[in-house]
């Protein structure tokens, strides 16, 4: 991602991961990173508009699955990427029924699946921002 105003929120019960998804961001060169030990910490905060959130399934008190659905009930365009350690496909396929933009296993290969997800946004962001201006020029043509 080449937009070094992003804001991305790292939500995880577990020190060693929040450090090492803070690692990978930092040299992606997201400076802006903030981490939450649990869902209602993230949802204290979500007002701070995160341009993406990586949120861990399994934590106390809200669960990933919950904190999911608060957030979109929020910002329904927010991109929420899940990060777990469960293997079990059901889970992911739920997620992202409700909403999270992907899914990406703790594994040995996070570091690159984090890569290519922070590029998918970055390409769809894109997209995104190159059609608003003409779909607002067609609005206004019409006035």
């Amino acid at each position: 991602m080449k937009d070094n105003s992003q804001t991305v929120f790292i939500v995880d019960d577990d020190p060693f991961h929040v450090e090492l998804m803070t690692h990978i961001l930092k040299k992606e060169k997201i400076p802006y990173v903030m981490s939450f030990s649990s869902g209602v910490d993230c949802l204290d905060h979500i007002d701070l508009n995160p341009d993406i959130i990586f949120l861990d399934y399994q934590m106390d008190v809200y669960s990933g699955y919950e904190t999911l659905r608060k957030i979109k009930r929020y910002d329904p365009n927010s991109f929420v990427v899940m990060v777990s350690a469960q293997e079990d496909i059901d889970t992911a396929v739920e997620t992202l029924k409700h909403g999270a933009f992907d899914y990406i296993k703790k594994n040995e290969n996070l570091e690159e699946k984090v890569k290519s997800v922070l590029k998918k946004i970055s390409e769809l962001s894109e997209l995104m921002n190159k059609k608003k201006p003409s779909f607002l020029k067609s609005i206004f043509k019409f006035l």
